[in-house]
């Protein structure tokens, strides 16, 4: 299937991971609406925590076909077939990440005697 208008033509299906390289953060995804592969980043992988694929998993993808380490597609946006897609604003609320806060009191200054 395919979306957008003038430059920004993305392609959406599903298919299965061919390979992921959990070290270097990238992998192929084959599916029938990337013929020849889809190379995929960590960062395009929607979900909480800890971003990785592993091979045989099947997944939907959103893509655009830009030249990419020797494939034809490059992923804008992963999810695995398990989970529902992660929006931008929903992510970060729900982050799993660790944060802390830290508020500072300071003492009043000792009055001085004589004025």
């Amino acid at each position: 299937m395919l979306a957008g208008t003038g430059q920004n033509v993305w392609v959406a299906g599903s298919g299965v991971v061919r390979i992921y390289h959990g070290d270097e953060g990238w992998g192929v995804i084959d599916g029938a609406e990337v013929p020849g592969g889809c190379w995929v980043h960590f960062s395009a992988i929607a979900m909480n925590g800890y971003r990785q694929l592993a091979a045989g998993q099947g997944v939907s993808f959103i893509a655009e076909p830009m030249a990419q380490d020797g494939f034809a597609y490059r992923a804008v946006k992963v999810w695995t077939t398990e989970t529902e897609p992660l929006d931008e604003q929903s992510e970060s609320a729900q982050s799993r990440a660790y944060h802390s806060t830290m508020t500072l009191a300071f003492d009043e200054p000792p009055e001085r005697g004589g004025r």
